[in-house]
């Protein structure tokens, strides 16, 4: 009994790596599934661009494609409008289509970008696309972007950034329409939309 025991124990296995967010959320999206849901590309860092703020040296995955984004980096130069969310949380559900009709309004004025704050990927890319959301989105499984900006553990949270990567808010609530994301906007990035 003892032999068999220690035969089937697990040797030199790498449970750390096992329990990596790429490494249990990854396994669970094709490419089919990312195709379906048709997300807008992730921001990319311009030429030369170089993060600040509290952001800097974040990286995290984009739900579009899978691919690595330096979030300070690709969001430098532009207000931006991060809106962490979770598939299972039912006022994001509401807030995201809102969201997206600020977008298609205020143009290239400012990045509006989702951040999905729970490890299942599979299920934010579903749950967006179906809400007929395209907005850029990125995977936050450990919280990192909330912690970053001193965000409570609730959602949905919106956090708007100046273009210098400094917070001008955090704002801990649902949006009610897109007037209200404007509203909000314009008084705290000075963003017309």
């Amino acid at each position: 009994m003892v032999a068999l025991a220690a035969a089937l124990w697990p040797r030199g296995r790498d449970t750390a790596a096992d329990n990596r967010p790429e490494a249990r959320v990854r396994a669970g999206v094709s490419e089919q599934q990312r195709a379906a849901a048709d997300l807008a590309a992730c921001p990319r860092p311009a030429a030369g661009a170089v993060g600040s703020g509290p952001l800097a040296g974040l990286t995290v995955e984009c739900l579009a494609d899978g691919g690595s984004v330096d979030l300070a980096a690709a969001l430098a130069g532009k207000p931006a409008l991060l809106n962490l969310w979770a598939y299972w949380c039912g006022p994001c559900a509401q807030e995201l289509p809102y969201l997206q009709q600020f977008a298609q309004r205020a143009g290239n004025a400012i990045t509006v970008l989702t951040v999905h704050s729970d490890p299942d990927e599979a299920k934010a890319i579903s749950r967006l696309n179906g809400l007929n959301v395209r907005l850029p989105g990125v995977l936050d499984a450990d919280a990192r972007v909330r912690s970053a900006v001193g965000a409570p553990a609730v959602l949905p949270i919106s956090v708007l950034l100046r273009a210098d990567g400094s917070v001008a808010r955090v704002e801990v609530r649902a949006f009610t329409g897109v007037d209200d994301i404007a509203n909000t906007v314009g008084q705290e990035l000075g963003v017309a939309a």
